[in-house]
Order: structure tokens, then sequence, then C-alpha cells
């Protein structure tokens, strides 16, 4: 049975990550396998002051080695506790097919590895550690989807079901990919879809834009075409609110000014102004 890998923490998205998977499998007819990674610790033990003696300087070593164990056992005990709530979500939306894992280390190689063999991976916008007074995204975002051999759907703080998605199209190959992905997503095929090109109407963009949903017409995919000049994060954050957009989609790289959406500055911007899930697409 395919799957998709969700990873989940103690942020605020945790529940919402959960309920988007829940949907996206139950659409999919799919399993998910949920995931937590404990993350290496980034204390320095071996920072001491040279005007420590020898013996003060081992007994110290000692205690702080004593209580990195213990934090590790109740990091893990915490990270029990989380998959088990989850788990527990996720059978209430009547998803049975669940498996969970727990493993140390950075979560982008997590990222890398556990979710190759998924269709998926939904992960949370921030992390448990972001500061959400400031809007800052979880520091772990661009680099998990420059890793991920999948799709990455960012999940928005609260879930709600998905019919009317906004393509963001830059005439790009992953934008393409993106289009593609429409087409023959099954959780996807009976939403209104809004392809938008941020050009000129004379833009060799707004072409290509309209062969895109002469395309998604063909797959009896219900779609509009949306030009407008502009800067791409403003004006893909103001369309999606006209539109009262559920989903975001658009290609993880591109060779436009969107391209910055997953490199740069833009990406920021765009994931902290939309209050909806985005799907990113290689």
């Amino acid at each position: 049975m395919e799957k998709l890998t969700a990873f989940i923490d103690a942020s605020n998205y945790a529940e919402s990550v959960c309920d988007h998977a829940a949907w996206i499998a139950g659409q999919l007819g799919i399993s998910v396998e949920l995931v937590h990674v404990l993350e290496r610790s980034g204390q320095a033990h071996t920072n001491l002051s040279g005007s420590i003696g020898l013996g003060a300087r081992s007994a110290l070593l000692e205690e702080l080695a004593e209580a990195d164990a213990q934090n590790a056992k109740l990091a893990q005990q915490r990270g029990r506790l989380l998959l088990e709530a989850a788990v527990e979500r996720l059978s209430v939306e009547g998803v049975t097919a669940v498996t969970t894992k727990m493993r140390n280390g950075d979560f982008v190689e997590a990222i890398e590895d556990v979710g190759a063999d998924s269709r998926l991976i939904v992960i949370g916008k921030r992390g448990e550690g972001a500061d959400f007074a400031s809007g800052h995204l979880g520091s772990n975002l661009e680099r998990a989807v420059r890793t991920a051999r999948r799709p990455v759907f960012v999940a928005a703080r609260a879930f709600k079901p998905i019919h009317k998605v906004l393509i963001a199209y830059d005439g790009g190959a992953s934008a393409d990919k993106a289009v593609e992905r429409v087409t023959s997503s099954p959780i996807l095929e009976k939403t209104n879809v809004t392809l938008l090109a941020v050009c000129k109407e004379s833009d060799a963009l707004a072409q290509k834009a309209a062969d895109a949903v002469k395309r998604l017409e063909a797959a009896n995919v219900a779609a509009r075409l949306v030009i407008r000049p502009g800067h791409p994060e403003t004006v893909i954050e103001e369309v999606a609110a006209e539109e009262k957009t559920d989903l975001l989609v658009m290609g993880a790289y591109g060779h436009s000014r969107i391209r910055t959406l997953v490199i740069g500055s833009t990406t920021t911007a765009v994931l902290r102004a939309c209050k909806i899930p985005v799907l990113l697409v290689r």
C-alpha cells in the first residue's frame, strides 16, 4: 500500500499536520507514516574554561553527561506520547493504517531518508522552535524542500477541505510538473483551479500559461487563467485572498522571480503571508 509521511513535533501545527494527512490519506486510500525526529543537542560541552581544575572539569563533564542522558530519556518519552496522540487523532478521522517512527539526528536528513519511498511529505509551516510572535518560519522548511525527493505539503495552522486551488505558474519545468500534479491527483480532480502567471499580457509567459490551462481543461479540470503584473509574492497573496483559495500549488524551483520562493526571502514572505497550505512540487 502506498503511503504518505507526516512529520510531527510539539508545535501548534502538529494537529493540523495530522488532520491534513488524514484527509489526504482518506482521499487517496493510502497509509500514513508518522515520524518524530529527536534532533541533536546544540550544546558544546567541550568549551570549558581553562581556569577550571582538571578534577573539577571531569566532575562537571560527568554531571553534563548525566543531564544529557536524562534529557534524552525525557525527549524519547515525549516523542512516544506525541506519536500516540497523533495515531489516536488519525484514528478518529478514520485512518487506521498508520505506522510510527522515532529517530535521532537531523530533521532534513530524516526528510531525505524516510520520505524517499513516500508518495507525499506533510510538514508544518513552523516547528516548535519557531518564534510565533514574529511570524518567523521554521528554520528547517527551506532545507527540507530542497532535500525532499517527493512533493512537500506545507500544512497551514488549521485544516479545511480543499475545493479551490491556485497554481502559481512561472513557465518552468517544476511549474509544469505542478500542473501535471493537479491534472493527475485524485484529491484535486473535483476542485476549481485558478492558474496565475505574474507577468504582462504581452509577455511570452502569458501564452505558456494559456497553454497550461488548456492542458488542465483537457484533463477535465475546471480551470481559469489570471494574468497580473507585479511582485510575485504580493500578487500571489492578493489572488489567493480574492479567490478564497484553499491550496496554493507551485513548482519548487523555477527560472523567473518566482524562483526565489524556495531559495531566498520571497519564500518567507509568501509562506508567512499565506494562511493556506502550500504544495511544493519538484
